[in-house]
């Protein structure tokens, strides 16, 4: 997206295939104009909103900027609580944050996991219930870690650090999931119904980066990291409810694309309709299909909704 993108309104959607063809989204499709393809995925997608935005983006720096203000002159990983399950075929990441984690269970957590972090010169921080950082000295080398929207649902052996230098992270992440796995508090979780928090995701390292470059005037979302890249581009950000995103304007972002299509169609699409109604639309799927929508196009009566 150029900063010339126009200041249209910006709508971030799940994949295109997850919307069924009697979705009242496709009737709009139908009378848009296709554009050329967009990026697809979670970060490869904030790419197109965020100059120098890639899959390799140091999100832990960045949101923990936004959430305690401290991360210069640190090198920051994000250690995510994550439920991970053997089954036959080795251990799947099944969720990463979202774990419904208080903070004062985050803590508890935590407790036993401090020395081993400390020993190996990393001091852990719980920002948030579900938003764990690591804080490294300043310049600290990295392996690649995995984000988890690519590790979801897949055996972890495929995504750990490999080679000489990942053996030290693998090794950590073990002991971590061993205390974590005779922590008390996780068989208190099991009897609530609750997932066990049983290890931690590793991913996001890096140093804080400049000022970020946006021609979004701002976003609506409850995605921790675009709202800090907001943050970090001096966009103005806001968390997603109708009542934010029936005053969305052009230049802004609504991002939706971590919603079942479903409750966008049962309770957003009342609230979107409008706003397509009225103004200059770009949307931007998931998959990377991206659509341009104008006010005028519900004339366009002859178009089926079969696009």
């Amino acid at each position: 997206m150029s900063a010339k993108s126009e200041q249209l309104l910006q709508l971030w959607l799940p994949a295109l295939a997850h919307f069924e063809p009697d979705h009242p989204l496709r009737e709009w499709l139908a009378r848009a104009d296709r554009l050329v393809d967009g990026s697809g995925g979670y970060l490869d997608g904030l790419g197109d909103y965020f100059q120098g935005i890639d899959s390799d983006v140091p999100a832990a720096a960045i949101t923990r900027q936004f959430l305690a203000g401290d991360a210069a002159d640190a090198t920051w990983l994000s250690a995510d609580p994550a439920w991970v399950q053997p089954d036959m075929n080795g251990v799947r990441l099944l969720a990463c944050g979202q774990l419904q984690v208080e903070m004062d269970e985050a803590q508890a957590l935590a407790a036993p996991l401090r020395p081993v972090f400390d020993e190996a010169g990393m001091q852990l921080e719980i920002s948030t219930p579900d938003r764990w950082h690591l804080k490294l000295p300043a310049n600290t080398a990295l392996p690649s870690f995995a984000a988890p929207e690519q590790a979801l649902g897949e055996d972890l052996s495929q995504h750990l650090p490999q080679g000489a230098e990942g053996r030290r992270w693998r090794v950590l992440l073990n002991e971590i999931q061993v205390l974590l796995h005779q922590h008390p508090l996780n068989a208190e979780r099991r009897a609530r119904g609750l997932a066990p928090v049983n290890s931690l995701w590793l991913w996001g390292g890096g140093s804080l980066p400049g000022r970020l470059k946006s021609p979004l005037r701002g976003v609506i979302s409850d995605d921790l990291l675009l709202r800090a890249l907001a943050g970090r581009a001096d966009a103005a950000q806001q968390t997603r409810t109708p009542e934010t995103v029936a005053a969305a304007t052009p230049g802004w972002l609504i991002d939706l694309q971590d919603l079942p299509a479903n409750e966008i169609a049962s309770h957003w699409w009342p609230t979107l309709q409008p706003l397509l109604g009225r103004q200059s639309t770009m949307l931007h799927f998931a998959s990377a299909e991206r659509w341009r929508h104008e006010p005028w196009h519900r004339w366009r009566f002859w178009r089926g909704t079969g696009r």
